[in-house]
């Protein structure tokens, strides 16, 4: 009996998990009998769920949306990612979701295994606010952010990060940086920090008697010393800010400034969070918009940004402007011109 309802959740998984699956690869899959197959189905079907068959050649199962929800099979995994994303949408205070959210919080949680209710916990407890780099960052998902894919985070290693946070326990670790050069880091670790598409760990660095940013991505072999330290004061705006200077500091490698014909009060309206640091230019005329990127294709995708029909100028490196020029001409070909023309010819 526990083989079979092994079995039958297996296949269930594997049904989530794909639209669509052949009866042979399901037969080969679970190592059953085409019959033993069909009878898992059944049993499926009597539990709720929509499965649908088709014959022929490429026929088989595919588990079809239904009038109900039935129960739901979920990794470890992906309960945490759930719960922590309704807790976060909780905490953003969404109108008129507030009663469904904490109900649908609360009955995740309540079939969720101690271990991994202590993990979400903690993770919540000590994850900054998401933040943003801005318009140009390769690490941000706004203008100019590119079509980078962030690298990606165990969860194992952000549920540890997590709790030894919470607990305000030591750690040490092996850190690679930038460059390639691998150190074996003492640390206390402060806060968890999610900044655009990727995961930091704000820490106070024994060694350098200083705050360190480290991406988690680059964090391996950590090892719990089990001592406990006394934390740093630290709000999570303070954790976030702190972060945002750091990456900026160290990854931001292009920084220009974009002179836009339009009031900075407007500018600001239309663009919204990624206009904050917008000022009104020389004398209240137009907008001065500080842009910051990892290259300069990064800031030219910025300026896509900039309200169509409004004009803008770029104080910038030569290496931009003459990136700029290249691309006018470009489009302007591809548009079936010789060269620059229109609006793009009067841009400097």
């Amino acid at each position: 009996m526990a083989a079979t309802t092994s079995r039958t959740l297996e296949l269930l998984s594997l049904l989530q998990s794909h639209r669509h699956w052949t009866a042979r690869e399901l037969v080969d899959r679970l190592e059953v009998s085409e019959r033993t197959l069909r009878r898992d189905v059944e049993r499926l079907r009597e539990l709720g769920y929509a499965i649908e068959s088709t014959r022929g050649v490429a026929g088989g199962y595919r588990l079809a949306a239904g009038t109900g929800l039935p129960p739901l099979l979920l990794t470890d995994d992906e309960g945490v990612a759930i719960a922590v994303g309704l807790r976060s949408q909780a905490a953003a205070g969404l109108r008129g979701a507030e009663h469904t959210t904490f109900s649908a919080l609360a009955k995740i949680e309540q079939v969720l295994p101690p271990a991994l209710r202590r993990r979400i916990e903690a993770l919540q407890a000590v994850a900054a606010p998401a933040g943003a780099i801005g318009p140009g960052s390769g690490a941000g998902g706004g203008p100019g952010a590119g079509p980078r894919t962030a690298p990606s985070v165990d969860s194992d290693l952000l549920g540890l990060l997590a709790l030894c946070c919470r607990d305000a326990e030591r750690i040490r670790m092996k850190y690679t940086d930038a460059a390639g050069s691998a150190t074996t880091r003492s640390i206390e670790p402060h806060r968890l920090v999610p900044l655009g598409r990727r995961w930091y760990l704000l820490a106070w660095d024994r060694d350098r008697d200083d705050w360190r940013t480290f991406r988690l991505d680059r964090i391996d072999d950590v090892f719990q010393t089990r001592v406990r330290f006394a934390p740093h004061p630290l709000t999570d705006d303070e954790a976030l800010e702190r972060v945002q200077r750091a990456v900026r500091w160290r990854d931001q490698a292009v920084r220009v400034e974009v002179l836009v014909a339009m009031p900075v009060e407007e500018f600001r309206e239309r663009l919204g969070w990624w206009a904050r640091d917008a000022v009104a230019g020389s004398g209240g005329a137009g907008t001065v918009w500080p842009v910051e990127g990892e290259s300069v294709a990064g800031v030219a995708a910025a300026l896509l940004w900039v309200p169509e029909g409004v004009g803008c100028r770029v104080d910038g490196p030569p290496e931009l402007l003459a990136y700029l020029a290249a691309q006018a001409e470009r489009f302007a070909a591809a548009a079936g011109g010789g060269g620059p023309a229109g609006p793009a010819a009067r841009l400097p």
